[in-house]
């Protein structure tokens, strides 16, 4: 059996830049001739649909995971439409109301068999499909379904910014989550001023967040208004290669292979 690496992008609230991080380091890899998997398990707030213009196919990840359909049924071979010499294959989810509401309601019991379900669409992943790298896309905070997402993976990338709230609540989630399951992670930090990266100012913030976080902080990111102002389809990555923003994802990437 290959043994792929399961990565899960983490995040204390929304609007970090989880879904353009996975989708990206998803596309690096790939880039690389790694065969990837991308997950949407944000099934709170699904995006990566848009990412592919709406395809995947009939089933999503909602429907395995509620035990509706096999792993074959929801993967979808993004590889041809992005031309990457890897495969990149992307398993969506469900974006309509209602199938927000159904994650919203579900209780520890029907999360505990979506657990099961999750643990076997890994393993038929790497086993039959020989995924060098599932990313997982979680959701925000600790829900049920954010919990599984890091109880299956090798290792967290957690993306927080300078916001005081996002950086206190990604401390207590850290010791509380990452902590308890015994889970090896490593931080990201996005939309960071850029005054906090010039001269001297990078290394004492990276310094300072590290004991603050008592995690690695792997990589600092300024915010680019230009990537802001993208559509969700935009893959910076492969259309933006020489971008400051890809540069910065081809670097976390590199870290995450020695990982």
């Amino acid at each position: 059996m290959n043994r792929g690496k399961v990565l899960a992008v983490h995040s204390y609230k929304g609007g970090t830049g989880k879904s353009v991080v996975s989708t990206n380091l998803a596309a690096i890899f790939s880039r690389k001739g790694k065969d990837v998997c991308l997950i949407d398990l944000d099934l709170r707030a699904p995006s990566l649909h848009k990412v592919f213009n709406g395809e995947g196919g009939k089933f999503r990840v909602n429907d395995f995971l509620d035990g509706r359909c096999e792993p074959g049924d929801i993967i979808f071979d993004a590889s041809k439409m992005l031309g990457t010499p890897g495969r990149l294959l992307a398993i969506l989810a469900d974006p309509s109301m209602g199938a927000i509401r159904e994650a919203i309601s579900k209780d520890r019991g029907r999360e505990m068999i979506a657990l099961r379900r999750l643990i076997s669409l890994n393993e038929y992943l790497q086993r039959e499909m020989g995924v060098n790298y599932i990313i997982i896309d979680t959701s925000p905070g600790m829900s049920y379904s954010s919990i599984n997402s890091v109880a299956v993976a090798d290792l967290v990338l957690v993306l927080t910014t300078w916001d005081a709230s996002d950086l206190s609540g990604s401390k207590e989630m850290i010791g509380e989550l990452y902590h308890v399951l015994e889970k090896k992670a490593t931080v990201l930090m996005n939309k960071v001023p850029a005054k906090l990266l010039t001269g001297s100012w990078r290394e004492r913030t990276i310094k300072r967040l590290t004991k603050t976080l008592a995690l690695p902080v792997i990589e600092l990111i300024p915010c680019y208004c230009d990537v802001l102002a993208q559509e969700r389809s935009t893959i910076m990555t492969l259309e933006m290669p020489e971008h400051p923003f890809s540069r910065s994802l081809f670097r976390v990437a590199e870290h995450l292979e020695k990982e």
